[in-house]
């Protein structure tokens, strides 16, 4: 990695010193506003803060810009429950020498890109889900209007899609929007 942003409050931990061998710069900021003139030219963010802290820290940091977001835990606070509130790309110890920080951070990298190909999996899925939604209620209006089967409805939206070049869900929107309008 490049450049980092650690967050972290009071002085500076041992552990920064192993992270800097991981990157090429590594700023640090402890307040939301430090980090937000940083937050653009840096490529991960880890956080060093309590575990009660995280998910204000995370929430701050996603709104400024999504990135593979790491925690520098305490070596004794790792909470107990499975569920801690708050999604990470990957954990980092306080005992962790440099290569084995720098082998965690490729990690959390790694995550935060599958994560990220997943929501952008899980958006497309559901366009894909609203769009068959109005090309099946689009059918349903144009086999009440025309007396024409689904097959017939289905081949007159893609033709229509194709002539207007335009998208089939789009026209099937439209179709449905005006019929509701007019039978509303």
């Amino acid at each position: 990695m490049k450049a980092i942003l650690l967050l972290e409050q009071g002085k500076s931990s041992d552990a920064a010193r192993s992270l800097r061998q991981c990157c090429e710069s590594l700023h640090r900021a402890e307040r939301a506003e430090e980090a937000k003139r940083l937050v653009g030219s840096v490529d991960a963010v880890v956080l060093h803060a309590p575990a009660d802290a995280m998910q204000e820290w995370q929430s701050a940091i996603a709104g400024m810009r999504r990135l593979p977001t790491l925690w520098l835990c305490p070596d004794a606070a790792v909470p107990k429950e499975p569920d801690w509130g708050f999604a990470l790309d990957g954990i980092l110890f306080g005992s962790m020498n440099a290569l084995e920080m720098d082998v965690a951070l490729k990690w959390g990298q790694r995550a935060f890109q599958q994560r990220k190909r997943w929501a952008e999996e899980r958006e497309q899925l559901l366009q894909r889900l609203e769009e068959r939604k109005w090309i099946d209620q689009a059918k349903a209006v144009l086999c009440e209007i025309k007396g024409i089967t689904e097959a017939e409805a289905y081949d007159f939206l893609r033709k229509q899609a194709m002539n207007e070049r335009k998208r089939i869900g789009d026209v099937s929107a439209s179709i449905v929007k005006v019929y509701q309008l007019i039978h509303g």
